[in-house]
Order: C-alpha cells, then structure tokens, then sequence
C-alpha cells in the first residue's frame, strides 16, 4: 500500500469552514486588492503547507474560493449580478492581475469559467 501525502478531509473541512467565517459576500465595502490583502497570507500559507506534495487535492477548495469571490462580485456590482456576467468578471480581472490572489497561481482560467 503506498501513502500519499495529501490533505486530509478533516482539514479540508476546517479550512472550508474557516474561509465560510469570512462571509466574503458581504465584504462589499471592500476593493479586490483589499481582499486580497486579508485573503492572500492565510491562503498563501495553506498553500505552502498542504499543496507541498500533492496540489491536485488543494484544487476544488481554491475553486470554492473563486466561487466565494464570484458571490462577492455579484453582490458589490448589480450590473454584474447575473452568473455569466460574474465569471466573466472574474475570469477577466484573473486574467490581467494574474497574482492579485495567491491561489490564482495555481488555478488557471479554465477554472474560472464553471
């Protein structure tokens, strides 16, 4: 049997319940650069710690993340309160501020357009 150190589900679940407690959604008085600010040390970190090994496994909670800032983007501008319009946002903004949020150098575009 051979082991494969990856994140354990206990720590996914923590991890998912920490970023939930930021209620990202309703930052809306922040800028992206803002939340990157408070995001980007915590998630950095996770990163480093459990991505060392095996990264793949660390992919669907960054994924949940992109989805937390997608519900952020939808409730900061109305214009872009539709789904489409959201992940474009969000795809583009990834797209030219590439290293704004440090777990968009792992997740590449494709991933933003669910």
């Amino acid at each position: 049997m051979r082991f494969l150190p990856a994140i354990s589900k206990d720590a996914q679940k923590k991890i998912g319940r920490e970023v939930r407690s930021w209620r990202v959604h309703r930052q809306v008085g922040l800028t992206f650069a803002e939340l990157a600010q408070r995001m980007n040390p915590v998630v950095a970190g996770w990163m480093q710690y459990y991505g060392r090994f095996y990264r793949s496994e660390l992919y669907p909670l960054l994924a949940r993340i992109n989805a937390y800032l997608v519900q952020w983007i939808r409730k900061k501008y109305k214009r872009l309160a539709g789904l489409k319009k959201a992940l474009r946002s969000l795809a583009g903004a990834a797209a030219r501020y590439p290293r704004l949020f440090a777990h968009w150098r792992w997740t590449t575009s494709a991933s933003l357009t669910w």
